[in-house]
């Protein structure tokens, strides 16, 4: 099989037993309330099959030889690195933001590493079963979730000082058969509609916390989970049908409620120092597919800033041309950082390419950063009607319809749909549930700033820039 389309994806979807809710509701996956979302991961399958864009969404599996879906791939060189990067980047632009699928390929890729070096200090057969679980993931062209922000509880606490053990994800029983599993995992993009979920442990780890250290694959519908979701989309459309506002998201706090994993699921299972490490190379992959899909962000609300200018009539207003040139700055930068990451990446002792650590870091921190600058632009050349539009019915009312057709108009050389085609679209991106979404999604997706700001200055030799600076001074130690 090996690549499959968005109608064999949807059926596979509707045939898992109902496991979400959302607002207190049972829900199954045909709920409407999902479909924004579903939309969104049926692009990732229909798009691959595309010749324009073979190689870059297509990739060649390293264990059968076989062309699969790039979002199944481990990366084998720094092509690979930096063919996600693309593909990330082309996706989010089609799709108006996240594409959400590279949670899967990000956690895949961490294991291929983690497992084989657990492998080789302890002897287990960690890195065997998920070779044999990632075949099968290639094979039928499967969707992924990586679980991997605990809920954690007292944040001053470490997992095993917390008065509830549990807030934490971690093993409660080992079985001769399996593991049983009890925790939560918050802000699961996209979990009610994969086929797989990835469950990683979400920071370092000591000695006594190897219950924690934690790691495994199960279908999203297994027995045990339950899926709180919280769904988000642009508001509906009556008439202004567009593409854009067929794409939306949903979040999942994912309940692990004394849940069986049977081992040859288990990839991970009380080293905590490896714990760990999975827990950082989930982050950096993330945050490579982050220099990928945040310049697409940018360049659509780049987009946005440049035609709201035009519709207003002020394209060549100079305050206008500098936040233009702010925003191409912020997006080349951070993608630019993410080749940097590629070119310079090493390969693991597993033979999985691992992206730069520094320029990973550097990349997507200057992303969090700017993400509430990039929609501030937008809403200052928008202007209020961005927030103030009236609702769609008005404009086709036989009353209100024609004079708010009049009195919408701009730029005489845009016709009064597309200047209300674009401003309800403004809405949507910067004045909406989906835009708040966005929004924090842009600072702590992948982590936070402050996590970057640690990662960068954990791996940063900073002692070689003071001693650059002892030389010049001729200080002599």
């Amino acid at each position: 099989m090996a690549m499959v389309n968005s109608a064999e994806y949807r059926q596979r979807i509707m045939k898992m037993r109902p496991n979400v809710y959302i607002d207190g509701e049972l829900v199954g996956r045909d709920d409407p309330r999902l479909e924004q979302g579903i939309n969104v991961m049926s692009q990732t399958f229909d798009v691959a099959h595309e010749p324009e864009y073979e190689g870059v969404m297509t990739a060649t599996s390293h264990l059968t030889g076989e062309k699969i879906n790039r979002f199944t791939h481990i990366h084998q060189s720094v092509e690979d690195l930096l063919n996600k990067q693309k593909m990330t980047r082309l996706y989010c632009q089609k799709l108006g933001g996240c594409v959400q699928r590279c949670m899967g390929i990000d956690a895949t890729n961490a294991l291929s590493v983690v497992t084989y070096e657990a492998d080789q200090k302890y002897g287990t057969e960690y890195n065997k079963r998920f070779l044999k679980w990632l075949a099968n993931f290639q094979k039928n062209d499967l969707a992924g979730n990586c679980a991997q922000t605990d809920v954690k509880g007292d944040r001053s606490k470490r997992p095993h000082q917390q008065a509830d053990p549990d807030l934490y994800l971690r093993v409660v029983e080992k079985k001769s058969d399996g593991i049983i599993v009890r925790g939560a995992k918050a802000h699961n993009t996209n979990a009610p509609y994969v086929d797989e979920i990835v469950a990683i442990p979400t920071r370092f780890l000591t000695p006594e916390e190897g219950d924690w250290a934690v790691a495994f694959a199960i279908p999203s519908d297994w027995e045990g989970v339950h899926l709180s979701c919280r769904a988000a989309a642009p508001r509906a459309r009556k008439r202004l049908d567009s593409p854009g506002s067929h794409y939306g998201d949903v979040e999942s706090l994912t309940i692990f409620d004394d849940v069986f994993v049977p081992w040859e699921r288990v990839f991970l299972c009380g080293e905590h120092e490896f714990g760990g490490q999975l827990a950082l190379l989930f982050a950096l992959y993330h945050r490579h597919s982050y220099t990928g899909c945040k310049p697409a962000v940018t360049d659509i609300m780049m987009g946005a800033t440049a035609l709201a200018a035009e519709y207003n009539g002020v394209p060549n207003a100079q305050h206008v041309k500098g936040k233009l040139a702010e925003l191409i700055s912020v997006a080349e930068l951070v993608y630019a950082a993410g080749i940097a990451a590629g070119v310079t990446g090493q390969k693991a002792p597993s033979g999985t390419y691992v992206p730069d650590v520094i320029y990973c870091n550097v990349g997507r921190r200057h992303a969090g950063l700017n993400i509430y600058h990039e929609h501030e632009t937008v809403a200052d050349v928008g202007g209020g009607l961005i927030a103030t539009l009236p609702t769609e019915g008005d404009f086709y009312n036989e009353v209100t319809g024609p004079l708010l057709s009049k009195y919408i108009m701009r730029n005489p050389n845009v016709s009064a749909e597309n200047q209300h085609r674009l401003f309800r679209t403004l809405g949507d991106m910067v004045c909406s549930s989906m835009s708040g979404i966005s929004q924090i999604a842009g600072i702590h997706g992948g982590g936070s700033p402050v996590m970057e700001e640690i990662a960068i200055l954990g791996s940063y030799d900073i002692e070689a820039k003071k001693a650059l600076v002892k030389y010049l001074a001729g200080i002599k130690d």
